[in-house]
């Protein structure tokens, strides 16, 4: 599982799928909506510091013990000390990426103008891990533009066990580098969802097995010329390599390539290839005294009701026993509250992280930041102690980033939520008393209900899903992110609301949707606004804003087109 801080390609920047590409297959890989564009912001919004890589890290491990973690880093000066920080907060792995490679559908600009050799990465990074004592916990890997024998070779002698390669392979396959990636009008039908242009394809398995056979036999050749065995035995021995004499010309006066080929001397024990684990300290987590009590669902599917106390040094309490129950299950889970957890106290960070269907966790106290992150069908119910003497809706009951990347589920927290609530929420359904700055932010799906005030820049990046937020002062519109929504009023059912299914049918049903996601919000944690909105929802509807992604509402519209057309075909 790769972390991908950067490309070498285009540093710095997001990706960006133009809608026209996402078609039925990715969408629904991506938990998203056809015809929606999808937008990866440049920055990770869980991660600010080298101790929110170590927690997304630890996430990560904790979801899948078995995984690996890597971590991709842009090659460049100063790189070393990050990739220092990498081996300390436990990844398995590091990448440093040159600036050759990349996507054909990074910006002109970037490719020709951004990023640096991976020589400069590469050498700096093993030389500080090696420095600092921690070569050997982690494997170094490189790539970006490696394409021969020789090319390998030479990373390895750098301080690189691994090595990364895309184009070279793709161009084995038929690729012919036009750069139309972003146009979906690739001509041989390799970076292209037009299925008449992928019958142009024609790449077989044997033209990549071809091409690493070549180069794995040119890499044989050069280390029988070095007198080496293993690539183990060329990791860091720059004494086998030299400075070729500059080429003649006046630019290239005067440079000293020295400190690329300096070899620093080990400490004594200091292993100078990877060769241990990293321990990422999963058997004292709290999650294996769930587990264990859990066994009777995971074995057997019979309900269980787990009690537990928990405090904030229990970080990404469920995640492991999520990926338990997905690995039996798979996404289809366990029926719902198979496995219920109660909880009291701090939870700490990554609360819930991951949890599945058929999980269901409540939380009698409050939780730090990433509560929820990737939840995946499980439901989450966090409110204040009973004898709390405080209002829940005035204070803060979670930190920052609830719901990253949440794919399905539910979650109910009775009190404020911090800064990026439901940042990339692409499927669950939540409810909250109050959320800080960027709410919504980059949001492709799901639901989400704000009882209370909002911080700016709302709906910021939002592409998909809706939001209903109480704005009973009319305040919201300036607090909000118009670019990419439009604010709406919540149209009141005509007659008695019939039951349907309040996650369906997203331009309809508002009324039924919202009061139904109300009614479980007091079910879950007995909310004093929600029950106070619901004695007096015939006006409190009416205080309530909607808020639609411009492109979410034209994409529902042309799918339901298209459905009505094929039912028009069918019956016709």
């Amino acid at each position: 599982i790769q972390i991908k801080m950067a490309q070498g390609a285009k540093p710095g920047e997001g990706g960006q799928l133009p809608g026209h590409k996402v078609d039925r297959a990715i969408a629904t890989v991506r938990h998203s909506t056809p015809g929606v564009g999808l937008i990866s912001p440049p920055p990770h919004h869980d991660i600010y510091s080298i101790e929110d890589l170590a927690q997304l890290i630890h996430d990560l491990k904790n979801a899948n013990p078995r995984a690996r973690i890597s971590v991709k880093l842009v090659s460049e000066v100063g790189v070393g000390t990050v990739a220092a920080g990498v081996s300390k907060a436990k990844a398995d792995h590091v990448t440093i990426s040159g600036f050759e490679g990349g996507t054909g559908a990074s910006p002109i600009t970037s490719l020709t103008h951004a990023g640096s050799p991976w020589e400069i990465g590469l050498a700096e990074t093993h030389q500080t891990l090696v420095l600092n004592g921690l070569r050997g916990r982690i494997a170094v890997q490189v790539d970006g533009g490696l394409r021969t024998g020789r090319d390998v070779i030479i990373g390895a002698i750098l301080g690189a066990e691994e090595f990364g390669f895309s184009t070279a392979p793709l161009i084995s396959m038929g690729c012919i580098m036009m750069r139309k990636c972003h146009l979906n009008t690739c001509p041989v039908g390799v970076a292209t969802q037009n299925p008449e242009l992928r019958k142009r394809f024609t790449g077989t398995p044997e033209n990549v097995i071809n091409y690493f056979f070549f180069l794995a036999e040119e890499m044989r050749e050069i280390m029988a010329e070095l007198g080496v065995r293993t690539v183990n035995e060329l990791i860091g021995a720059t004494e086998k390599l030299d400075m070729r004499d500059a080429a003649e010309h006046w630019k290239a006066d005067g440079i000293d390539l020295s400190r690329l080929i300096y070899k620093p001397t080990p400490g004594p024990g200091v292993n100078t290839y990877n060769c241990e684990v990293q321990d990422h300290q999963l058997d004292h987590a709290l999650d294996q005294t769930l587990i264990a009590e859990a066994k009777p669902a995971l074995e057997n599917g019979e309900a269980v009701v787990i009690h537990t106390q928990v405090r904030n040094v229990n970080r990404t309490v469920g995640a492991m026993l999520a990926g338990e129950v997905a690995k039996r299950y798979g996404h289809a889970g366990l029926p719902e509250d198979t496995i219920a957890i109660k909880a009291t106290g701090v939870g700490g960070q990554s609360f819930g992280a991951f949890a599945t269907r058929g999980m269901s966790i409540e939380l009698e106290g409050v939780a730090n930041d990433y509560v929820g992150k990737g939840l995946s069908g499980g439901r989450i119910a966090i409110f204040p102690p009973k004898n709390s003497p405080y209002k829940a809706e005035h204070n803060i009951v979670v930190g920052n980033t609830v719901l990253y990347g949440a794919i399905e589920g539910e979650c109910y927290l009775r009190g404020v939520g911090g800064e990026r609530f439901g940042v990339r929420n692409s499927g669950a359904f939540a409810v909250v008393e109050g959320v800080g700055d960027h709410g919504a932010e980059y949001m492709t799906g799901g639901c989400l209900v704000v009882l209370g005030e909002t911080g700016v820049n709302f709906a910021a990046g939002m592409s998909g899903g809706v939001a209903y937020v109480h704005d009973p002062n009319g305040r919201f519109r300036d607090r909000c992110n118009l670019s990419m929504v439009d604010l709406e009023t919540v149209e009141k059912a005509s007659g008695p609301m019939a039951s349907h299914d309040f996650k369906g049918a997203m331009l309809e049903h508002d009324e039924m949707r919202l009061k139904t996601l109300i009614e479980r919000h007091i079910h879950y944690t007995d909310s004093a606004i929600g029950k106070d909105l619901l004695g007096r929802w015939d006006i409190a509807i009416g205080e309530f804003v909607k808020v639609m992604p411009q492109d979410y509402r034209r994409a529902l519209l042309e799918l339901q087109a298209d459905s009505a057309a094929k039912g028009s075909e069918a019956h016709g």
